[in-house]
Protein backbone atom coordinates (compact mmCIF):
# COMPACT_ATOMS: atom_id res chain seq x y z
CA UNK A 1 0.00 0.00 0.00
CA UNK A 2 1.15 3.52 -0.81
CA UNK A 3 4.00 2.63 -3.17
CA UNK A 4 2.69 4.60 -6.16
CA UNK A 5 1.39 1.72 -8.30
CA UNK A 6 -1.48 3.69 -9.84
CA UNK A 7 0.72 6.74 -10.38
CA UNK A 8 3.32 4.59 -12.14
CA UNK A 9 0.67 3.07 -14.41
CA UNK A 10 -0.44 6.56 -15.43
CA UNK A 11 3.18 7.50 -16.11
CA UNK A 12 3.62 4.44 -18.34
CA UNK A 13 0.59 5.50 -20.36
CA UNK A 14 1.89 9.05 -20.79
CA UNK A 15 5.47 8.16 -21.62
CA UNK A 16 5.13 5.07 -23.78
CA UNK A 17 1.63 5.36 -25.27
CA UNK A 18 1.40 9.12 -25.86
CA UNK A 19 -1.46 9.20 -23.38
CA UNK A 20 -3.52 6.69 -25.37
CA UNK A 21 -5.30 4.43 -22.92
CA UNK A 22 -8.06 4.03 -20.41
CA UNK A 23 -8.13 3.18 -16.71
CA UNK A 24 -10.82 1.04 -15.09
CA UNK A 25 -11.08 -0.03 -11.48
CA UNK A 26 -12.09 -3.50 -10.38
CA UNK A 27 -14.16 -4.21 -7.28
CA UNK A 28 -16.34 -7.13 -6.11
CA UNK A 29 -19.37 -5.95 -8.13
CA UNK A 30 -17.56 -5.96 -11.50
CA UNK A 31 -18.93 -8.62 -13.87
CA UNK A 32 -18.23 -10.25 -17.21
CA UNK A 33 -20.80 -7.89 -18.72
CA UNK A 34 -18.76 -4.89 -17.54
CA UNK A 35 -15.44 -6.16 -18.81
CA UNK A 36 -16.14 -8.23 -21.95
CA UNK A 37 -19.68 -7.92 -23.31
CA UNK A 38 -23.24 -7.86 -22.01
CA UNK A 39 -26.78 -6.68 -22.48
CA UNK A 40 -27.85 -3.17 -21.53
CA UNK A 41 -31.55 -2.24 -21.00
CA UNK A 42 -32.94 0.46 -23.27
CA UNK A 43 -36.36 1.73 -22.25
CA UNK A 44 -38.52 3.06 -25.07
CA UNK A 45 -41.88 4.81 -24.82
CA UNK A 46 -43.84 1.62 -24.21
CA UNK A 47 -41.34 -1.22 -24.41
CA UNK A 48 -38.13 -2.38 -22.80
CA UNK A 49 -35.49 -3.83 -25.04
CA UNK A 50 -31.90 -4.89 -24.49
CA UNK A 51 -28.94 -3.75 -26.56
CA UNK A 52 -25.58 -5.46 -26.72
CA UNK A 53 -22.99 -3.37 -24.89
CA UNK A 54 -19.25 -3.91 -25.46
CA UNK A 55 -17.29 -4.10 -22.22
CA UNK A 56 -14.06 -2.32 -21.35
CA UNK A 57 -11.88 -4.97 -22.97
CA UNK A 58 -13.72 -4.75 -26.28
CA UNK A 59 -13.71 -0.94 -26.16
CA UNK A 60 -9.95 -0.94 -25.61
CA UNK A 61 -9.49 -3.42 -28.47
CA UNK A 62 -11.35 -1.07 -30.81
CA UNK A 63 -9.20 1.89 -29.74
CA UNK A 64 -5.98 -0.05 -30.43
CA UNK A 65 -6.56 -0.69 -34.13
CA UNK A 66 -4.42 2.22 -35.37
CA UNK A 67 -1.87 2.71 -32.57
CA UNK A 68 -0.71 1.09 -29.33
CA UNK A 69 -3.29 1.46 -26.56
CA UNK A 70 -2.95 0.74 -22.84
CA UNK A 71 -5.76 -0.69 -20.73
CA UNK A 72 -4.98 -0.11 -17.05
CA UNK A 73 -6.89 -2.25 -14.56
CA UNK A 74 -6.57 -0.79 -11.08
CA UNK A 75 -6.88 -3.23 -8.14
CA UNK A 76 -7.35 -6.21 -10.45
CA UNK A 77 -7.50 -8.74 -7.60
CA UNK A 78 -10.53 -7.10 -5.97
CA UNK A 79 -12.82 -8.76 -8.54
CA UNK A 80 -13.60 -12.43 -9.11
CA UNK A 81 -11.32 -12.75 -12.14
CA UNK A 82 -12.58 -16.18 -13.18
CA UNK A 83 -16.10 -14.80 -13.59
CA UNK A 84 -15.06 -11.41 -14.96
CA UNK A 85 -12.82 -12.84 -17.71
CA UNK A 86 -14.96 -15.83 -18.59
CA UNK A 87 -13.83 -17.45 -21.84
CA UNK A 88 -11.70 -14.34 -22.57
CA UNK A 89 -8.98 -15.76 -20.31
CA UNK A 90 -8.16 -18.04 -23.26
CA UNK A 91 -7.02 -14.97 -25.23
CA UNK A 92 -4.35 -13.89 -22.75
CA UNK A 93 -1.66 -16.28 -23.93
CA UNK A 94 1.85 -15.12 -24.74
CA UNK A 95 2.79 -15.54 -28.39
CA UNK A 96 -0.79 -16.08 -29.57
CA UNK A 97 -2.07 -12.50 -29.72
CA UNK A 98 -2.53 -10.85 -33.11
CA UNK A 99 -1.84 -12.23 -36.57
CA UNK A 100 -3.64 -14.92 -38.57
CA UNK A 101 -3.26 -17.53 -35.86
CA UNK A 102 -4.43 -15.35 -33.01
CA UNK A 103 -6.61 -17.06 -30.45
CA UNK A 104 -10.31 -16.31 -30.81
CA UNK A 105 -13.32 -16.91 -28.60
CA UNK A 106 -17.01 -17.07 -29.42
CA UNK A 107 -19.04 -14.36 -27.72
CA UNK A 108 -22.42 -14.94 -26.07
CA UNK A 109 -23.80 -11.94 -27.98
CA UNK A 110 -23.02 -10.66 -31.47
CA UNK A 111 -21.28 -7.26 -31.51
CA UNK A 112 -21.55 -5.30 -34.76
CA UNK A 113 -22.25 -8.56 -36.55
CA UNK A 114 -19.20 -10.26 -35.07
CA UNK A 115 -19.65 -13.39 -32.99
CA UNK A 116 -15.95 -13.95 -32.36
CA UNK A 117 -13.38 -11.83 -30.57
CA UNK A 118 -9.57 -11.77 -30.44
CA UNK A 119 -7.04 -9.45 -28.85
CA UNK A 120 -5.26 -7.10 -31.30
CA UNK A 121 -1.45 -6.87 -31.13
CA UNK A 122 -1.58 -3.14 -30.32
CA UNK A 123 -3.50 -3.67 -27.09
CA UNK A 124 -1.52 -3.79 -23.85
CA UNK A 125 -2.94 -4.57 -20.42
CA UNK A 126 -1.29 -3.29 -17.24
CA UNK A 127 -2.87 -4.11 -13.89
CA UNK A 128 -2.16 -3.16 -10.29
CA UNK A 129 -2.90 -5.25 -7.24
CA UNK A 130 -2.44 -4.70 -3.52
CA UNK A 131 -1.26 -7.97 -2.00
CA UNK A 132 -1.57 -6.53 1.51
CA UNK A 133 -5.37 -6.70 1.38
CA UNK A 134 -6.04 -9.93 3.25
CA UNK A 135 -9.79 -9.73 2.58
CA UNK A 136 -9.12 -10.64 -1.04
CA UNK A 137 -8.62 -14.21 -2.21
CA UNK A 138 -5.35 -15.01 -3.94
CA UNK A 139 -5.31 -14.77 -7.72
CA UNK A 140 -6.35 -17.85 -9.66
CA UNK A 141 -3.28 -19.69 -10.96
CA UNK A 142 -4.73 -19.92 -14.47
CA UNK A 143 -4.97 -16.11 -14.51
CA UNK A 144 -1.63 -15.57 -12.78
CA UNK A 145 0.40 -17.47 -15.35
CA UNK A 146 -0.88 -15.18 -18.09
CA UNK A 147 0.71 -12.09 -16.56
CA UNK A 148 4.25 -11.03 -15.78
CA UNK A 149 4.69 -9.62 -12.26
CA UNK A 150 6.76 -6.83 -10.77
CA UNK A 151 6.91 -6.03 -7.06
CA UNK A 152 6.90 -2.36 -6.15
CA UNK A 153 8.39 -2.00 -2.63
CA UNK A 154 8.55 1.19 -0.53
CA UNK A 155 11.19 3.60 -1.81
CA UNK A 156 13.30 5.14 0.98
CA UNK A 157 14.92 7.55 -1.48
CA UNK A 158 11.51 9.13 -2.16
CA UNK A 159 11.08 9.78 1.56
CA UNK A 160 14.56 11.28 1.88
CA UNK A 161 13.96 13.48 -1.15
CA UNK A 162 11.01 15.23 0.50
CA UNK A 163 13.50 16.66 3.02
CA UNK A 164 11.61 16.04 6.26
CA UNK A 165 14.01 14.37 8.72
CA UNK A 166 11.22 13.19 11.03
CA UNK A 167 9.60 11.33 8.14
CA UNK A 168 12.84 9.56 7.20
CA UNK A 169 13.47 8.62 10.84
CA UNK A 170 9.96 7.22 11.25
CA UNK A 171 10.22 5.31 7.97
CA UNK A 172 13.51 3.69 9.05
CA UNK A 173 12.15 2.79 12.49
CA UNK A 174 9.00 1.18 11.09
CA UNK A 175 11.01 -0.78 8.53
CA UNK A 176 13.31 -2.03 11.30
CA UNK A 177 10.32 -3.20 13.38
CA UNK A 178 8.83 -5.07 10.42
CA UNK A 179 12.12 -6.72 9.47
CA UNK A 180 13.03 -7.75 13.02
CA UNK A 181 9.67 -8.74 14.48
CA UNK A 182 6.97 -9.28 11.87
CA UNK A 183 6.45 -12.67 10.17
CA UNK A 184 7.90 -12.97 6.68
CA UNK A 185 4.53 -12.82 4.96
CA UNK A 186 3.74 -9.58 6.80
CA UNK A 187 6.50 -7.62 5.04
CA UNK A 188 4.07 -6.88 2.22
CA UNK A 189 2.03 -4.91 4.77
CA UNK A 190 4.85 -2.38 5.21
CA UNK A 191 3.40 1.10 4.60
CA UNK A 192 4.63 2.53 1.32
CA UNK A 193 6.67 5.69 0.95
CA UNK A 194 3.58 7.71 -0.04
CA UNK A 195 2.48 7.65 3.61
CA UNK A 196 5.68 9.50 4.61
CA UNK A 197 5.73 12.27 2.03
CA UNK A 198 5.04 15.65 3.62
CA UNK A 199 5.62 19.37 3.06
CA UNK A 200 7.17 19.88 6.48
CA UNK A 201 7.45 18.27 9.92
CA UNK A 202 4.07 19.56 11.07
CA UNK A 203 2.40 18.06 8.01
CA UNK A 204 4.18 14.77 8.58
CA UNK A 205 3.11 14.59 12.22
CA UNK A 206 -0.48 14.98 11.09
CA UNK A 207 -0.03 12.14 8.62
CA UNK A 208 1.64 10.06 11.30
CA UNK A 209 -1.24 10.62 13.72
CA UNK A 210 -4.16 10.25 11.34
CA UNK A 211 -2.86 7.83 8.68
CA UNK A 212 0.19 5.77 9.66
CA UNK A 213 -0.59 4.99 13.32
CA UNK A 214 -4.24 4.05 12.59
CA UNK A 215 -3.03 1.75 9.79
CA UNK A 216 -0.54 -0.02 12.06
CA UNK A 217 -3.11 -0.20 14.84
CA UNK A 218 -5.54 -1.92 12.46
CA UNK A 219 -2.85 -4.45 11.52
CA UNK A 220 -2.29 -5.22 15.20
CA UNK A 221 -5.98 -5.53 15.98
CA UNK A 222 -6.40 -8.01 13.15
CA UNK A 223 -3.34 -9.97 14.26
CA UNK A 224 -1.68 -9.52 10.88
CA UNK A 225 1.75 -8.70 12.30
CA UNK A 226 1.97 -11.67 14.67
CA UNK A 227 2.23 -11.72 18.47
CA UNK A 228 5.93 -10.84 18.51
CA UNK A 229 5.34 -7.43 16.93
CA UNK A 230 3.11 -6.26 19.82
Amino acid sequence: PGTGKTRMADEVRRRFFDGRGMTVQFHPAITYEDFVVGLSPDAGERTLRFDVRPGWLMEAARESKDAPFLLVIDEINRADLGKVLGEAIYLFEEGEVGGKNARRVRLPHSVDGQKEFSLPPNLYVLATMNTSDRSIASMDLAVRRRFAFMTLPPDRAAVVACGVDAATKAFDQIVDVFVEHAPGDALQLLPGHAYFLAKDERHFRERLRYEIIPLLDEYLQQGLLGPASH
